[in-house]
């Protein structure tokens, strides 16, 4: 057999086993192309089923909360709507949906209007939210049935801060004079705050000017804001406030 005979052969080999492997190759990718295909289709099942599965759901908790509104409504307006309502007034005083009126007393902190040294701190003649905070916490502690802070009603989840030059609340910016209103027993009240070494003294050592008034007649007006809860979404307290009111 001549060189040119065995060259030809030789490359006539190559060429088969490229043949070969390009054949084994193709067939290697459409197998697995095939099974990605039908792994997604299975997938596409298991979403579908559970998706249906989600529906039904929802649709039995949808009946149930028709049904519970519907029950909420007989007895919101049938013969027991007036016990009722008054045994769950004080649940709407507390969370703070409902506007109240009575006698307690009126706060007012003012910055300091007394002159400072240019090498002091300005700071120490403002009031800051923690001064609001020990005036509404003696008022609680006395026995205040509803606060509000510049007409923005306390709730249990109400936080106060400082906010640059203003104090947050309710998401509101409130800047001075605060005007701290409390519904409550005029003299427990008034009492707690002058109390010797109590808050009012306190507050006026710092420099914040404090007037604390007894008044006969208080309206603190209902929160307006939503009702911030970590497991409630916006649409449930808009349901909450709706049926409270």
């Amino acid at each position: 057999m001549t060189v040119f005979n065995k060259l030809k052969i030789f490359y006539w080999s190559i060429a088969l086993v490229s043949i070969i492997l390009g054949i084994i190759f193709s067939v290697q990718y459409r197998i697995a192309r095939d099974i990605q295909y039908i792994d997604s289709i299975l997938r596409t099942q298991e979403l579908t089923v559970q998706v249906d599965q989600m529906k039904k759901e929802r649709d039995v908790l949808q009946a149930q909360l028709t049904r519970m509104r519907g029950q909420f409504e007989n007895l919101s307006t049938g013969p027991l709507a007036p016990e009722i309502k008054e045994g769950i007034e004080p649940a709407f005083i507390f969370a703070g949906v409902t506007e109240v009126s009575g006698s307690g007393v009126e706060v007012t902190l003012q910055d300091s209007s007394a002159l400072h040294e240019p090498a002091e701190n300005p700071n120490f003649y403002i009031v800051h939210d923690e001064d609001i905070l020990k005036v509404v916490n003696e008022l609680k502690a006395a026995g205040a049935e509803a606060v509000a802070v510049n007409e923005q009603r306390l709730t249990a989840t109400t936080g106060i801060s400082c906010s640059g030059p203003a104090i947050s609340l309710n998401n509101k910016a409130l800047v001075p004079p605060f005007v701290i209103t409390a519904v409550g027993s005029p003299e427990i009240l008034a009492g707690a705050l002058n109390m010797r070494g109590g808050v009012v003294e306190f507050l006026q050592f710092c420099g914040i000017e404090v007037s604390v008034k007894k008044l006969e007649k208080i309206t603190i007006p209902a929160y307006t804001g939503s009702i911030k809860s970590d497991y409630i979404s916006e649409r449930d307290n808009n349901d909450i406030r709706e049926g409270l009111i």
